[in-house]
């Protein structure tokens, strides 16, 4: 019987509004560089003490690699406090210069899209996507410096799988066109 591991692709985030960045992200545009999602909430406590500082040590330590970080504000409480005014101040107060998005409503939930294409449980959360586009972990609440730092390195060190070689191109790498289909239910 042969036991092969399952991928899951990486649902692609739904944003409104974007932060720290002249264009807006994709995962699909991103296709090819490990990708770190770190879902956050101004409000949570456990955000603001933990995950922030563990996003700005991610920023400092990977800073100069293809890594590419990106923040999503998602609000599932406190509807009204939570403005793109209010994070905008939050972004500057705590010096955050990675891209934030802010995670897109869903008028039928309290729940965001994004939250829940994801499955998050809450904030924080985060989601480290290969450079093929599949996830290749998740987290609900802050992972160890050091399981999140290792991970990473793997992510990077990773090559992407349908890279190829054309000699047209002077040996630089050329990447294959492929499609990846949202699995059903998360």
């Amino acid at each position: 019987m042969h036991n092969s591991q399952q991928t899951i692709s990486a649902p692609e985030l739904a944003v409104s509004h974007w932060f720290n960045t002249k264009q807006p992200l994709s995962l699909a545009g991103l296709r090819g560089k490990p990708v770190w999602i770190h879902a956050l909430q101004l409000l949570c406590p456990g955000c603001v003490s933990d995950a922030i500082p563990q996003l700005k040590r991610v920023e400092k330590i990977f800073g100069d690699t293809d890594l590419q970080i990106i923040g999503l504000h998602t609000v599932f409480e406190h509807h009204a406090a939570m403005s793109p005014v209010t994070l905008e101040a939050f972004l500057q107060e705590y010096r955050i210069t990675t891209p934030v998005g802010v995670d897109l409503a869903d008028t039928s939930s309290d729940v965001p899209l994004t939250v829940q294409r994801y499955g998050f449980r809450g904030t924080p959360s985060s989601v480290l996507v290969g450079r093929d586009g599949s996830i290749i972990h998740g987290t609900f609440g802050v992972e160890d410096d050091s399981a999140l730092g290792a991970r990473i390195a793997k992510a990077l060190a990773s090559s992407y799988p349908n890279q190829t070689t054309d000699a047209t191109q002077n040996g630089s790498l050329a990447f294959v066109d492929r499609r990846c289909e949202f699995p059903l239910a998360l």
